[in-house]
């Protein structure tokens, strides 16, 4: 019998299928010797099968009674953190030497953007990530150059990460039932970076004013952040066509445009 209301400030919308649960762990396949983060367990239709195949799990719940639930139901084995994913230190919770965190989780439609942001910003610390989102979101993230879907995020996912769709998982799954579909895709960073930026604040401006406008060309995006003198020579340097749009260009040109920007910007 369900005893907590779900909370529609916190996005809650609990995963119940006992079929999608085991499409995800077999997914996931969690080893005994590996460390689990698992952002939002919500009412632990995850958790408890994670803690049957593995030794350390972190789980971090923004909900204080779904945490007191948790940690009654789980302790002691469950490491509980009752605090909002968004501002978690990734660096605080432990592996052993020379492993990395996999993290895990179904995140809340509404704030499930800013997390990805804070997970790709600690990819160091992170082996793989296996994750309940959106299916629109999931869209994004794989788009590939030229799909409708590209943008902002498709790029700064893929320039972290390598990304697979594992599966989609209807409305029913959930209570309450969402009004659109979810998708469970894996996220892979890359080691090394295929395309490393030279500048990485550079980067993230230029793709973020590139798909601000997204009517509007690259050279119309990004005349405030190229500097004048040397846009034109930019564009040939690179050989990408200022008059294409943000969804044409691959991260291979963002990486290249930025780069040549930071090169003609730094002090000689």
């Amino acid at each position: 019998m369900r005893t907590h209301h779900p909370r529609r400030r916190f996005g809650q919308n609990f995963l119940h299928d006992a079929a999608v649960i085991e499409r995800m762990i077999t997914a996931i396949a969690p080893r005994s010797d590996q460390t689990l983060l698992e952002i939002g367990p919500g009412e632990g239709a995850l958790t408890a099968p994670l803690l049957e195949r593995v030794a350390t799990l972190y789980a971090v719940e923004i909900d204080r009674d779904l945490a007191a639930a948790l940690a009654e139901r789980f302790a002691p084995t469950l490491r509980l953190i009752e605090g909002d994913a968004l501002t978690l230190d990734l660096a605080s919770l432990q592996p052993p030497a020379g492993e990395r965190l996999r993290v895990v989780g179904n995140l809340p439609y509404n704030v499930s953007t800013p997390i990805l942001f804070h997970l790709l910003a600690n990819c160091e610390l992170i082996a793989d990530l296996h994750l309940l989102l959106q299916r629109e979101v999931v869209d994004r993230m794989v788009a590939p150059p030229g799909g409708k879907t590209r943008g902002r995020l498709s790029v700064m996912v893929q320039y972290r990460c390598a990304v697979t769709r594992c599966f989609n998982v209807p409305a029913g799954a959930f209570f309450p039932v969402p009004k659109v579909m979810s998708s469970f895709v894996r996220l892979t960073p890359h080691r090394p970076l295929p395309h490393p930026a030279a500048d990485e604040p550079l980067f993230e401006r230029i793709v973020a004013a590139a798909f601000a406008g997204r009517r509007k060309t690259l050279r119309n995006s990004l005349r405030s952040l190229l500097p004048e003198a040397t846009e034109g020579p930019l564009w040939e340097a690179t050989g990408i066509d200022p008059g294409r749009r943000a969804e044409t260009v691959s991260v291979a040109e963002f990486v290249a445009l930025s780069n040549a920007a930071a090169a003609a910007t730094s002090p000689s």
